[in-house]
């Protein structure tokens, strides 16, 4: 990747299951920008808890953030790396 880009991990909390087919569509769409993924879930809280690991330009990774938090029942945090 070029100078441009930033490390930044999306921790994404899956209340819905109804929208995941829409979370992994995303995701597939930004799959060239994925380091790695992993999730977890949580079935005493009836919830997924997920991280995606990514490398891209700052408005790429703000654009998934924000598409992936308007899905209904889905919250995202985003955390980018100093350099």
């Amino acid at each position: 990747m070029n100078n441009d880009t930033r490390t930044a991990l999306i921790g994404i909390i899956v209340e819905n299951e109804a929208s995941v087919e829409k979370l992994n569509a995303l995701l597939h769409d930004y799959r060239k920008y994925i380091i790695g993924r992993m999730g977890v879930p949580h079935p005493h809280k009836e919830m997924s808890i997920i991280s995606i690991a990514l490398e891209a330009e700052q408005n790429i990774i703000s654009a998934l953030s924000g598409k992936l938090g308007a899905l209904e029942g889905i919250s995202t945090k985003t955390i980018y790396s100093k350099n």
